[in-house]
């Protein structure tokens, strides 16, 4: 189901275990992963202390990794897919940043509202 999850560009669930070796050399003392999810190429990781965006290039072996503090959410949106458009988006706003991160999540794709969750839970504190 994960690779189908992935072509229809549904966000799954990945087990913490299997992305802790990849990012434990980036990880601060005391910082601990709580959930990852894949989407397609992209991740998001959520540790104690700041969402990780990950991109990596459909071509070769480059990976961005985006570090973003909670406390420099400025706010955040989601917007459901409707009958004509297949996509739901996640939208991210950074403070002193006028466009928004958007990520795209596929029709029926249920982990969006898992991701806003996760994003309310540690920016509403």
């Amino acid at each position: 189901m994960g690779i189908f999850n992935a072509i229809l560009g549904n966000a799954s669930e990945v087990n913490i275990e299997n992305v802790s070796n990849e990012f434990e050399p980036i990880l601060i003392d005391g910082e601990k992963i709580e959930k990852a999810y894949k989407l397609i190429r992209d991740m998001f990781i959520f540790t104690n202390k700041r969402l990780i965006l990950v991109e990596k290039q459909l071509v070769g072996s480059k990976v961005d990794y985006m570090s973003i503090p909670y406390s420099s959410i400025k706010k955040f949106s989601k917007e459901s897919a409707g009958i004509l458009d297949l996509d739901a988006e996640l939208k991210i706003w950074l403070n002193n940043d006028n466009n928004p991160i958007v990520k795209q999540f596929g029709k029926g794709g249920n982990n969006i509202n898992e991701v806003y969750k996760i994003l309310s839970m540690h920016t509403l504190k």
